[in-house]
């Protein structure tokens, strides 16, 4: 394995119960030295960013959630819960990371 192959494998770690996140509430999640912010969209996307956001001092997950954005606490942003973009006219982002939820078990890929 190669690489540029080792550095994309990824690994798919169980953090919660689906009914335990509450519709438009974050929740933070420590995985592998990273704090993850995890939602659940109001239509039931689960939805995974990296928790400080962009001026890396505000937690995400404490946020409040308008459809699939997330505003920063402490910078008053709007940052995607889908790519992890800032929204103009403020610049910068923040980690995405791919979810699943099998039998009602939720997993992020880190």
């Amino acid at each position: 394995m190669g690489l540029e192959q080792a550095s994309a494998v990824q690994e798919k770690i169980r953090v919660v119960r689906m009914e335990q996140l509450l519709p438009r509430i974050g929740r933070s999640f420590r995985i592998k030295d990273e704090e993850i912010a995890v939602f659940r969209l109001s239509d039931g996307t689960i939805k995974a960013v990296g928790n400080k956001g962009p001026n890396k001092l505000g937690p995400l997950a404490e946020g409040t959630v308008s459809g699939e954005y997330v505003f920063c606490p402490v910078r008053d942003c709007r940052v995607s819960l889908i790519d992890g973009r800032v929204q103009e006219p403020d610049e910068g982002s923040v980690p995405t990371y791919a979810t699943t939820v099998e039998d009602g078990e939720v997993f992020i890929w880190v």
